[in-house]
């Protein structure tokens, strides 16, 4: 699977729809909803307080980086003999 990524030609000022960053990291709705109703996910905005949810390409750049920490050394499992 490609890793999630923001287009490097997108203007950090521009506006994505709620529905449309759901689509581009392939999560739905219902978990971003989950996520601002938890306060661990992107900053969104509406226009004078009404309507749709946007967020903007800065904000969704900064939130992916957040989200996705790389790994450093081997994976290790843990093992439970229950």
């Amino acid at each position: 699977m490609a890793p999630i990524q923001i287009p490097a030609e997108w203007d950090d000022n521009g506006l994505i729809l709620f529905e449309e960053f759901c689509e581009l990291i392939r999560t739905p709705q219902r978990t971003v909803r989950d996520w601002r109703r938890r306060g661990v996910g992107p900053r969104w905005t509406r226009f004078q307080g009404v309507g749709r949810l946007y967020i903007t390409v800065a904000e969704a750049r900064r939130f992916l980086a957040s989200a996705t920490v790389p790994r450093t050394g081997p994976r290790t499992e843990v093992r439970s003999d229950a």
